[in-house]
C-alpha cells in the first residue's frame, strides 16, 4: 500500500476518532448530568429519544467508518513487515476497536436496550435510570479516553513514521 494511501486512511480514521472523542466527552462531561437533573423518568425519556435519533444520524457513519479503517490499518500492519512503526499502528487500531467499538457493543448498547424496553413502564424506567446513569456513564468515560488516546497515537504515528510528499 502506498504511503499516501496509508496517510489518507490514518487522517480519516483520526478525524473519526476525534469526533467520537468529542461526542463521548460531551456526554461524560455534562449531558448525562444535565439529563439526570430532569428526574429519572424524564431523563430516561430524553436518553431514549437521543438513542433513537442517533441511529439515523451521521454519527453512525463516523462510528462504523472509523472502526473499519482502524481495523483495516491494524490488519495491514500485521502483514507488512516493512511498514515503519507497524506495531504502533497495530496498537492504535486495536485500542480504538476494543476501547471504543467493542466497549460500545458489549456495555453501552445493552444498557441502552434495557432503558428502551422500559419506555412504557414509569416504575421500571425510574429504576433502570438509577443503574443506567452510573454504568452507562462509566463505560462512556472509557470510550472517550480510548477515542482521544487513539487520536493522539494516530498523530504520533503519522508524525514519527510516515512522511509524505504531497507536492513535487
Amino acid at each position: 500500500m502506498s504511503t499516501a494511501l496509508i496517510t489518507l486512511a490514518i487522517i480519516l480514521a483520526a478525524l473519526g476518532a476525534g469526533l467520537m472523542a468529542g461526542v463521548y466527552f460531551a456526554f461524560s462531561g455534562f449531558i448525562m448530568r444535565a439529563l439526570d437533573q430532569l428526574g429519572s423518568a424524564q431523563a430516561a425519556d430524553a436518553m431514549n429519544s437521543i438513542n433513537e435519533v442517533i441511529l439515523g444520524s451521521w454519527f453512525m457513519h463516523v462510528f462504523f467508518g472509523s472502526t473499519v479503517i482502524y481495523a483495516g490499518l491494524s490488519v495491514y500492519a500485521i502483514f507488512d513487515p516493512a511498514l515503519p512503526g507497524r506495531w504502533v499502528l497495530f496498537g492504535t487500531g486495536v485500542l480504538y476497536v476494543a476501547g471504543m467499538f467493542l466497549c460500545t457493543a458489549i456495555f453501552n448498547v445493552p444498557i441502552n436496550n434495557r432503558l428502551a424496553a422500559s419506555a412504557n413502564d414509569e416504575k421500571a424506567k425510574v429504576q433502570i435510570w438509577e443503574h443506567y446513569i452510573e454504568k452507562w456513564t462509566r463505560w462512556n468515560h472509557v470510550r472517550s479516553v480510548c477515542s482521544l488516546a487513539t487520536l493522539i497515537m494516530s498523530i504520533f504515528y503519522q508524525a514519527s513514521y510516515i512522511q509524505v510528499r504531497w507536492i513535487g
